[in-house]
């Protein structure tokens, strides 16, 4: 896993480079460089993901520092590669959006999660996030801190994210403006995102929101096959947990905004690396059963 993370990281890295130095305000001569490339700055922070450490520190120091020396010659002292943490952050965003991004199938699922920077408790005393993270409240209760949008497709793959405050709407215009780009098909939803508002602006760019029906809402007919599908919305909810207890996107430790965003942005870049996703399994055969089948209500 380290040796394909790194190659393709590093492929990236030589064609970003390039462009990035000409769009440099001064000569790029005279910015401080590290001994430590870009590419393997990005694999360790990615990797950190699969290594199955908790502490990103214990991490370093034991696992590359100790293990991993002949991968990483150059090795820095851990102050030092966490203050170039930061200059990763933007090199990530772009190689997610130009390489790592998921195919738009179709079959599109989208969902939002919450991000808790600090217990509840605590929220008075926590300073690192003042004035970023908001109080929202979820199916699960109220939390401190951010919501992840997603928007998967059925091989659970990530196709788009967006990070918000925590008290943003999951219907939010401003929101799907990001994560509708490219996508097309049928976008299956759970009850929170019913809204005339956002499915006539949907149908729009050709795609049709499914959702759920509330209890006080009158039943309608839908084709079996959006049936069969919408009971497989649970993917994303899977794909959530993922992210959050394995790949550990979500904790109270960090000590800056911008350290919580390049452990964000990496966590989610490792996880499109990961070569069992939770995925819905349907063949051509089980698709032209399904869509021969009449309406349901």
């Amino acid at each position: 896993m380290l040796t394909k993370i790194f190659y393709k990281i590093d492929n990236f890295c030589k064609h970003f480079q390039k462009e990035f130095e000409k769009h440099l305000l001064q000569d790029g001569s005279k910015i401080l460089k590290s001994r430590m490339a870009m590419s393997e700055i990005m694999t360790i922070v990615i990797y950190f993901h699969h290594s199955g450490y908790r502490n990103f520190k214990k991490y370093y120091l034991e696992h590359i520092c100790q293990y991993k020396t002949k991968a990483f010659p150059n090795r820095l002292s851990y102050n030092r590669f966490v203050e170039l943490m930061q200059s990763v952050l933007i090199p990530m965003i772009i190689y997610f959006q130009q390489c790592a991004k998921g195919k738009v199938t179709g079959i599109s699922f989208v969902d939002s999660t919450s991000l808790k920077v600090c217990d509840n408790r605590r929220i008075n005393q926590h300073k690192v996030f003042c004035g970023l993270a908001r109080r929202g409240k979820t199916s699960m209760g109220w939390f401190y801190g951010f919501k992840l949008h997603l928007v998967v497709n059925d091989q659970g793959q990530i196709i788009n994210f967006k990070l918000t405050e925590g008290n943003t709407d999951d219907r939010n215009s401003n929101v799907f403006s990001e994560l509708k780009k490219g996508l097309f098909g049928k976008l299956f939803a759970d009850r929170g995102y019913i809204s005339k508002k956002l499915t006539n602006s949907l149908i729009k760019d050709n795609i049709e929101l499914i959702t759920k029906l509330k209890k006080n809402m009158k039943p309608r007919v839908i084709p079996a096959f959006d049936k069969v599908l919408l009971r497989k919305r649970a993917v994303i909810e899977t794909i959530n947990d993922e992210l959050k207890n394995i790949m550990q996107i979500e904790h109270s430790r960090h000590r800056s905004p911008h350290n919580f965003l390049v452990n964000l942005v990496s966590g989610i870049i490792a996880y499109q690396f990961k070569t069992k996703k939770p995925s819905i399994r349907m063949t051509k055969k089980d698709i032209e059963k399904l869509s021969n089948l009449p309406m349901v209500i």
